[in-house]
């Protein structure tokens, strides 16, 4: 089914150029190009019309987007999703630690990407697989994906104005003395090294709000469970910001953390929070932290 949206132009909007009006609507120039071109359709009150068409109050615009092919490249294949929510515009998944987002190299295959791929083609929506968040195949928790190029855009536009959230619950080894911080250390690939990332002056400005939420001992180690917001959104941020603060995140053995309790970053995206793309509303999505974090955080709590 085709993907469309539609609005009422109002006494502002009147004698303005379809082009203006739909840019103000957030539509991009990117995707009134791609429904030029590539199948889509702008009307009004029921009329094709192009771009530069004069608006009257009370004319009914429809832009009827281009279907969209699904990747080449992406396999689609039949696999569990933890679905919280969906809709017509995105899908909010929970994902388990050990998958990979999408493929690589190392996973081609068994990706959220791959099983949210296969979904598409099961309910035949003409789309391809839109990765708004991503996490890293060993970190557990939300990711949002949007079902078309135009809800990606929106969102991404969220994200670059800060009004698209993130919190991460996450256990840092050490007892962290402060309560409630905030590290602003720019990051940037670490020389040789394709993977990892460090603090340096010369990387990308990087803010990490940190609240500890109780400290604990487990097995003769200590460790802190904290809650984070993620203010900038860096490749590995949280796991570079606390090992520089001198807390690596437990299981981290890539930032220098122990795997003796944990086998994996003990990393968890807890909630995101924004505007919901198509409506306006505030809307946010919860994941209770897995087993592994869990157990760790209940052990001993001092």
């Amino acid at each position: 089914m085709r993907f469309k949206l539609t609005f009422v132009a109002n006494e502002e909007a009147a004698e303005m150029r379809l082009r203006e009006f739909l840019h103000l609507k957030g539509i991009s120039k990117r995707t009134l190009t791609a429904t030029k071109y590539d199948g889509g359709l702008l009307l009004v009150n029921g009329i094709e019309r192009d771009v530069r068409h004069v608006l009257k109050s009370g004319d009914e615009v429809t832009i009827l987007f281009p279907l969209e092919q699904p990747s080449i490249g992406l396999h689609a294949t039949e696999g569990p999703l933890t679905i919280l929510y969906e809709d017509d515009a995105l899908i909010i998944i929970d994902k388990p630690p050990g998958q990979s987002t999408i493929p690589s190299r190392d996973h081609p295959d068994g990706t959220v990407a791959n099983f949210v791929a296969g979904k598409f083609a099961r309910d035949c929506l003409p789309a391809t697989v839109h990765v708004v968040t991503r996490l890293d195949r060993d970190t557990s928790g939300i990711i949002c994906i949007a079902k078309n190029r135009h809800i990606h855009h929106l969102l991404s536009q969220q994200m670059i104005h800060d009004g698209f959230h993130k919190q991460y619950i996450a256990i840092v080894e050490g007892h962290v003395d402060r309560s409630n911080f905030m590290i602003d250390a720019p990051i940037g690939r670490k020389e040789g090294s394709i993977i990892e990332r460090m603090v340096r002056d010369d990387g990308q400005l990087a803010r990490t709000e940190i609240n500890v939420v109780n400290r604990f001992t487990v097995e003769g180690q200590q460790l802190t469970k904290v809650a984070l917001v993620l203010l900038t959104g860096r490749t590995h941020q949280i796991r570079v910001h606390m090992q520089w603060a001198g807390h690596p995140l437990a299981g981290d053995d890539l930032y220098g953390g122990k795997l003796s309790l944990i086998g994996r970053q003990a990393l968890h995206c807890a909630a995101i929070e924004f505007s919901h793309p198509l409506t306006g509303e505030r809307v946010r999505f919860e994941s209770d932290v897995p087993l592994d974090m869990s157990s760790l955080i209940f052990s001993r709590i001092i």
